[in-house]
């Protein structure tokens, strides 16, 4: 049989955040290889917190990323209090959980109608979606720019707050302070559940697979900053023994280290928590979910879009929450003196569950750092997709084909580094 060669270039993919490539190699009808590329320079931040005093992690950190700063945050506070003995609870606890929640709703907004909504409608990029739905885009932004304002208000300042550190706060807010966003979250609520009715009118690709879901689930809450790490399989491990069961490795192909979950791939991110913790999402969540026909469980990844407009409904409503039940604490963060010791922590990026280790000396030095990013864990998953949906679809029109391999890594919102360049997509057949 002779072997059919072709190759297929995306050159520019505005849509993604970072610089990667895709190769998918088709050998006799049969998919051979996908490899889910990423060549930027390794960014060693690791390293760079060696020697740096535990206050400056947070800070530090934070500067991994520009869209999702506060997860970085979260998870090196968490972690740090916990090598040092220290348990932030009550306000300065709930304020935490308030300002990942501006958190979520820039990204997610962001996501929604930036990066992946022009997929379904047939654009190229948002710019040319807001020609013919100006007040759906225009709508998007306004809920962008809630959810930044929230993050400004408790963080200090949009991007790379400050206001966040080991142990609490450098500045607490009285209750009226939060008045004006108050008023805007009620907007907010009303416009994230036209984005659910909206999203769930696309038409999805006809694709379900059997994934292992991973996330962090908590007796009382939907997981935030807090909880045990479960999957659909049997997982259920304390964070601290997070190495036990996840294991990171280098490819040839890829400057970033790939997870795997020991036995085989795993999925994180909002498909995950939402299958793990329907039960955990506000009443009102829960029912737009159920109205927009994704149920209690949720197989297909294009529908992820569907599912992050429901979790910026519950980020929405739990944000109204947290503030019609703050009380300003006594103090803006509790003391915190330095000793030798390890800690972990997992919070919930808006992509999935982000670890951080640190490991303290007795003056408070960080001698060893270990950051595990979502977009690492979810790389097999997103080359696993790739390969089953084009074994199935390899009869497809090539340039559709190729359309919906796009759309499949969007599915995961990527952050392949801080910002957004291109992503290049190249099939051999």
């Amino acid at each position: 049989m002779s072997i059919k060669t072709r190759t297929i270039k995306v050159d520019y993919l505005a849509r993604v955040e970072g610089e990667g490539a895709l190769h998918i190699r088709i050998k006799s009808g049969q998919v051979a290889g996908v490899q889910l590329q990423i060549w930027e320079p390794p960014r060693f931040f690791e390293a760079f917190l060696r020697g740096r005093h535990f206050t400056e992690a947070p800070d530090i950190t934070s500067r991994i990323c520009g869209i999702c700063p506060v997860a970085y945050q979260m998870s090196a506070v968490h972690a740090m209090e916990d090598a040092l003995g220290v348990k932030v609870e009550g306000p300065l606890r709930a304020l935490r959980r308030l300002i990942y929640c501006g958190e979520w709703i820039e990204s997610h907004a962001l996501h929604v109608f930036m990066l992946h909504a022009p997929d379904f409608l047939g654009y190229d990029d948002s710019l040319q979606m807001a020609q013919d739905h100006p007040e759906l885009v225009k709508m998007g932004l306004q809920l962008k720019k809630l959810g930044n304002d929230l993050v400004t208000l408790v963080g200090g300042r949009e991007i790379h707050p400050i206001n966040v550190r080991v142990g609490g706060f450098y500045r607490v807010f009285a209750k009226e302070e939060f008045a004006p966003l108050a008023e805007r979250l009620k907007w907010a609520r009303d416009a994230a559940l036209k984005t659910v009715d909206w999203v769930a009118g696309f038409h999805f690709p006809d694709y379900e697979t059997d994934y292992e879901f991973v996330a962090l689930r908590h007796p009382e809450e939907y997981p935030l900053n807090a909880g045990r790490l479960v999957s659909n399989r049997g997982l259920d491990s304390a964070v601290w023994d997070y190495e036990k069961h996840f294991q990171e490795e280098h490819v040839l192909h890829s400057h970033a280290l790939q997870s795997a979950l020991v036995g085989g791939t795993y999925h994180v991110g909002p498909l995950a928590r939402y299958n793990l913790n329907f039960d955990r999402l506000s009443p009102l969540a829960r029912e737009a979910g159920q109205k927009a026909g994704l149920g209690r469980e949720c197989l297909n990844p294009f529908q992820s879009i569907v599912v992050r407009a429901v979790e910026t409904v519950y980020a929405v409503d739990e944000a109204l929450r947290l503030i019609e039940t703050y009380e300003m604490p006594d103090a803006a963060a509790i003391k915190v003196e330095p000793r030798a010791g390890e800690g972990c922590a997992c919070t919930e990026a808006p992509r999935g569950i982000l670890y951080h280790r640190y490991r303290l000396d007795e003056e408070g030095l960080i001698r060893e750092a270990k950051i595990v990013p979502p977009t690492s864990q979810n790389q097999k998953s997103m080359e696993e997709d790739l390969r089953q949906f084009v074994s199935a679809n390899l009869d497809l029109p090539e340039e559709q084909l190729t359309w919906q391999c796009e759309q499949m890594i969007r599915n995961y919102d990527p952050c392949i580094s801080c910002a957004t360049h291109f992503l290049r997509l190249k099939f051999d057949r």
